[in-house]
């Protein structure tokens, strides 16, 4: 059988028109699919720029539909279901990347970071340390420490708490040493709760110890000693607390007050504050002052001037209120209307201010129950900030 070369080569050039129609369809229909998912995504962008979070997430589900294997895609979409509320959705998104064979392992851990703010935001505190705690030894372990901090506070599990802020401290993410104190002082107040005095007060020893310059040990240990029966262990306590924490003496002073009293060391106490009171002005240390010379019957009538030389060194409706409280009025009838006008006025004064988010409270916290941040409110009052 004689072999026709014509048809070997006629099969070759079909052959070769056919492969190059083939990539010119395969070319155009990338090209096609290119420019779907960047307009899709560009638009995603734009939409999320205004703050039109819906038109977003449509524009950003499109562009995933069109190329599913974009990882950016889904971490964006994730983000943006977080955002709005809808945490199931992310924790599918999120849940989804992970599952997924060809992820790059820096991604794998990006998606097992963006989970566990997911399970932390929709309050699913186990799932997310469980989360959180697979990210040790990634590049998000200092992240991922900081959110198991703010879970373990959350859900006052002290113990894990006081572990995560030494291994913080240990790899130089801040000074902790204050906040372990506060932790120890927490578990004191459970433990005096069921009863165990002996165990509270070796806690708030050991919380002194760590951080002599932290107020609320001493103040804490001070209140149970008091309650013990122990007033003058508890003046000490108070004195060296006063010593060692000058930004906390307005807190301090009215406890060590009613300790000095309790114990009749009002004479040496009445002098510190007094001295106290000249580096430093406050209302809260004139307080003290006030009730240490009230208690002493021959300076009963005086106590109360301090108000008006406190309004000679700096104006204050706070002690104005207090001074005139006890003045006679030329027209004494309206007296008892003008207090209760004054004590009206004064009340927003004599709050307490949160540094951080600015939330207001009649009482001082060490822990701002607004933004949860530690030691966020000063020790004066607001008309003295």
């Amino acid at each position: 059988m004689d072999f026709d070369i014509s048809l070997l080569l006629i099969s070759l050039l079909i052959a070769f028109v056919l492969g190059w129609l083939a990539s010119r369809l395969d070319l155009r229909q990338l090209r096609l699919e290119n420019r779907q998912a960047p307009k899709a995504y560009f638009k995603g962008l734009n939409f999320l720029l205004n703050e039109q979070q819906d038109q977003a997430i449509d524009a950003f589900i499109e562009a995933v539909q069109s190329d599913p294997d974009t990882s950016e895609l889904h971490f964006a979409l994730g983000n943006l279901f977080r955002r709005r509320g809808e945490y199931e959705r992310a924790v599918r998104v999120h849940e989804h990347l992970l599952s997924r064979g060809d992820l790059s392992e820096d991604d794998r851990h990006r998606a097992q970071h963006a989970l566990a703010l997911d399970y932390l935001k929709a309050g699913l505190l186990d799932r997310a340390e469980e989360a959180l705690l697979k990210l040790e030894g990634t590049r998000f372990e200092a992240q991922a420490r900081l959110a198991l901090l703010a879970n373990y506070e959350r859900s006052r599990d002290w113990e894990h708490a006081a572990g995560i802020a030494r291994k913080l401290e240990a790899s130089d993410q801040g000074s902790f040493t204050g906040r372990l104190a506060h932790y120890l002082c927490e578990q004191a107040a459970a433990l005096l709760a069921k009863g165990d005095a002996a165990a509270a007060q070796s806690l708030l020893q050991q919380a002194i110890s760590s951080a002599p310059h932290v107020p609320r040990p001493r103040m804490d240990l001070a209140a149970l000693l008091s309650k013990n029966g122990q007033a003058a262990e508890s003046c000490t306590v108070l004195t060296e607390a006063l010593h060692a924490s000058p930004a906390a003496i307005p807190l301090i002073a009215p406890l060590l007050a009613q300790s000095a009293i309790a114990v009749g060391q009002i004479a040496p106490t009445l002098e510190l504050l007094k001295a106290t009171y000249q580096e430093l002005p406050s209302l809260d240390v004139l307080d003290a002052i006030v009730s240490l010379e009230a208690s002493t019957s021959e300076l009963t009538p005086t106590a109360r001037d301090w108000y008006a030389r406190h309004l000679e060194k700096e104006p204050s409706l706070v002690a104005a209120t207090k001074w005139i409280a006890g003045e006679k009025l030329e027209r004494e009838a309206f007296h008892p209307q003008v207090q209760r006008a004054l004590d009206h006025a004064v009340k927003p004064l004599t709050r307490y201010r949160c540094a951080a988010c600015g939330f207001e409270a009649k009482v001082h916290f060490w822990q701002c129950p607004g933004c949860q941040a530690w030691d966020s409110y000063p020790a004066r009052r607001v008309e003295e900030l």
